[in-house]
């Protein structure tokens, strides 16, 4: 927390299902204000393929690898959750204009893991890669993991035994002092095109932590988070490698759920924080995450799931899509895609998290839109759209990521970008963007820097999609000490 502070940040561009048949690309973000090029793209490296759907990544070594000496982080990975491409990316040379170190083909994972839609990467203490998937390369939902050998970045092989990988995948986090490793569910990709409430029926998204034996690779338990926990998506274990516990945000109530280890030694988890849905009228999509799994798929009016139809009661869920944990394990926080805004909490009391801080960003119940709000247990009025920089913001708050020591979060708004064309189309035609919000580490509070924004809206080949954030020498979310 009191190394120096970030200067540039890597993140990737994505204009699949945007109409622009260019490649998504790595864009290198000045974000220093002593800089003359600051809140400016200032380099991109675009991928010499069409429609990879770049999504998030992770190093080749990283805080595990502390104390060995041949370890560097210099290779940014880069996986791709459509085409199951894996770009490795030389940020060492010149971190300020990465360039392409090798690509991993796809049918190198499919004909040697049986794996497909990798997403999520940590680094190991042995020096190797480890990268989740979603899915089998048929589209079914697939929750193993694929190894990379940190040198020569060749696949290895799976990390998971034969047989053990779970029904689904997304994210995970692991902690060796306490011999474990936690992983979750998003969905099968076949019904990932767009957000499809009715396939939650089909059992085609997941609602399940799975916990794994660090040193055996065996899974032990899957904790079944219910209706209330359904589509868990970013885990987080307290920073603390002593710690026992973290929390992983689920997005389709606006759940977050606590995770811990029993007296007994199991793990198990508790519903912690509830963001209320929304009862609205005036949504004009056929899909909408509502008060329960159950409501959505009978719309509280026992019928068959097709379009809306107005004599059925509609909530708007806040869909929690991203939360991360300060250094120092004090602050959660996390972003409501639907509603708009963004909540810091203060996790002092572990069980029982306090709201500290909350902003507004754009969403989908803006007070100058077609969406009004009937009922709302928060008693909070519609929010006014947010204009930066003469910009007004589309799009919704979504991929976080915190400065080291804490004091500055930065926010970017797409999702995905089937859903971002479903759920936000002002955004496919505008770009996405990335804010700046400054944060109150005494007291909590969150505050818009009114200075920055960049905006991808502007980009050279067209407005582009961007995601996930991080910094040269690791964050708050890319880095697991032991």
């Amino acid at each position: 927390m009191k190394g120096p502070r970030e200067e540039i940040v890597y993140l990737p561009c994505i204009y699949r299902n945007t109409g622009i048949q260019k490649p998504d690309y790595l864009a290198t973000v000045d974000v220093d204000p002593k800089s003359p090029t600051y809140c400016q793209v200032i380099h991109r490296l675009p991928m010499p393929n069409l429609n990879d759907e770049l999504h998030h990544s992770g190093w080749n070594a990283c805080s595990s690898c502390f104390g060995d000496s041949s370890k560097k982080r210099n290779r940014l990975i880069l996986p791709s959750l459509i085409s199951s491409r894996i770009y490795i990316v030389d940020t060492g040379t010149d971190p300020r204009a990465p360039q392409m170190h090798k690509i991993v083909e796809p049918t190198d994972i499919f004909w040697k893991t049986g794996l497909a839609n990798p997403h999520t990467t940590h680094c190991l203490g042995s020096g190797q890669i480890m990268i989740s998937s979603i899915g089998d390369p048929s589209g079914n939902g697939k929750g193993g993991f694929i190894l990379l050998d940190g040198k020569t970045f060749e696949v290895v092989g799976n990390w998971e035994l034969p047989g053990e990988a779970a029904p689904f995948g997304y994210d995970f986090w692991y902690q060796p002092r306490h011999n474990v490793m936690m992983s979750t569910e998003w969905g099968a990709p076949k019904a990932l095109k767009c957000f499809n409430a009715a396939v939650l029926s089909a059992g085609l998204y997941g609602s399940k932590i799975h916990v794994w034996d660090w040193t055996t690779h065996k899974r032990l338990q899957s904790l079944d988070l219910g209706e209330e926990g359904a589509i868990p998506l970013e885990i987080r274990f307290l920073h603390d490698p002593a710690a026992t516990e973290g929390y992983v945000g689920c997005a389709l109530q606006g759940t977050v759920f606590r995770f811990y280890r029993t007296p007994k030694g199991e793990w198990a988890a508790e519903k912690v924080i509830h963001v209320p849905s929304k009862k609205v009228e005036g949504w004009a999509l056929p899909v909408m995450p509502s008060e329960s799994t159950r409501s959505i798929i009978k719309w509280k009016c026992q019928m068959k799931w097709v379009f809306l139809n107005l004599m059925c009661d509609l909530f708007i869920s806040g869909l929690i899509t991203d939360i991360l944990i300060s250094l120092d394990d004090r602050f959660l926080y996390f972003s409501n895609w639907l509603h708009g805004d963004i909540r810091q909490y203060d996790i002092t009391n572990r069980r029982n998290p306090r709201l500290a801080g909350q902003l507004f960003l754009g969403g989908s119940i803006l007070n100058d839109g077609p969406v009004k709000v009937l009922e709302d247990p928060e008693n909070q009025s519609q929010p006014p759209p947010r204009t930066i920089k003469g910009k007004r913001i589309p799009g919704s708050p979504q991929m976080l990521q915190l400065s080291l020591d804490g004091k500055r979060l930065y926010v970017t708004t797409s999702l995905y970008s089937g859903w971002d064309k479903q759920f936000y189309p002002e955004m496919i035609k505008e770009g996405s963007v990335m804010m700046q919000i400054d944060v109150n580490t005494a007291n909590g509070g969150l505050k818009v820097n009114e200075n920055f924004l960049v905006d991808f809206g502007k980009e050279p080949n067209g407005p582009a999609l961007a995601h996930e954030l991080r910094y040269p020498g690791g964050d708050c979310t890319s880095d697991i000490w032991l």
